[in-house]
């Protein structure tokens, strides 16, 4: 037997995130729950525990109920299921917009209770300040812009952005905003290509696009999106595995082994 130490697993760091800027694409997608994460946690550079989970896990019609207690909750199994990727939780609705010194204490408590390496805020220049002070007290951070659903209900749905050029300035200005106060890294949502192959260029931390462009510096999917899950994917999305089907014909079988008591069967029995 070999006594020689094993090579401790260290997590990609925020930074490391920051100095892929034009290099390698940055693997991202979301995850919930422990057992999923430990999957991801073999292929992508971080996970984002999304405030989606209001959608994907709790049925709820937008992000806006979700309460900083789930995603603590959820940024807690992620963490514990994960030993690789950077892990980045999302600040709830809510939880961050009042002042920097809210946001601070906010996202101080996820850090603490979740053991995450870093958190996420919506918003582009009017965020910049809570960024900033974020950063400069210790928590790195993510930004996000273009859509912002926590934001819906001001814009008047899931609409892409960046349709009519004459905006292309402001979201190209929000992205240089949260850039030059610290944030390590910006996903930018839903918004037409040539805008966020404009955003890519001007600014020097890596764009994470999501219904953006392929000239980003990395790409994040929804998990359940993917693995094909939800029935009415985004446009964006690319179904890379049938799950909904798959889970479907597995329940159906199970029910109708249970009804003609075929399950459980000899191997499954205690003798």
């Amino acid at each position: 037997m070999s006594t020689e130490p094993q090579a401790q697993i260290r997590r990609i760091t925020a930074p490391q995130i920051r100095a892929r800027k034009g290099g390698e694409p940055i693997v991202s997608l979301t995850s919930y729950h422990a057992h999923t994460a430990a999957i991801v946690d073999r292929y992508a550079d971080f996970i984002l525990v999304g405030d989606s989970l209001g959608m994907v896990m709790h049925g709820m019609d937008s992000t806006v109920g979700v309460t900083l207690d789930m995603m603590i909750a959820h940024g807690k199994a992620v963490v514990r299921g994960t030993k690789r990727a950077l892990v980045v939780v999302d600040m709830p609705f809510g939880s961050y917009e009042e002042s920097p010194g809210v946001a601070f204490r906010n996202a101080a408590k996820v850090m603490q209770d979740t053991q995450c390496q870093a958190v996420k805020l919506e918003g582009g220049a009017r965020m910049a300040e809570t960024i900033r002070f974020l950063v400069e007290r210790g928590i790195p951070v993510m930004a996000h812009i273009g859509l912002t659903p926590q934001s819906t209900n001001v814009m008047g749905g899931f609409k892409t952005q960046g349709r009519d050029e004459a905006t292309w300035k402001h979201h190209i200005a929000d992205a240089i905003a949260v850039a030059e106060a610290g944030a390590f890294a910006v996903v930018v949502e839903g918004v037409v290509e040539p805008l966020a192959r404009e955003i890519t260029r001007a600014v020097d931390i890596p764009t994470i696009g999501i219904g953006a462009s392929a000239d980003c510096d990395g790409q994040i999917l929804v998990l359940e999106d993917m693995l094909g899950l939800n029935p009415r994917p985004p446009k964006f999305v690319k179904v890379y595995g049938a799950l909904g089907g798959m889970i479907e014909q597995a329940v159906k079988d199970y029910a109708d082994e249970v009804k003609s008591r075929t399950f459980p069967g000899e191997g499954q029995t205690y003798r």
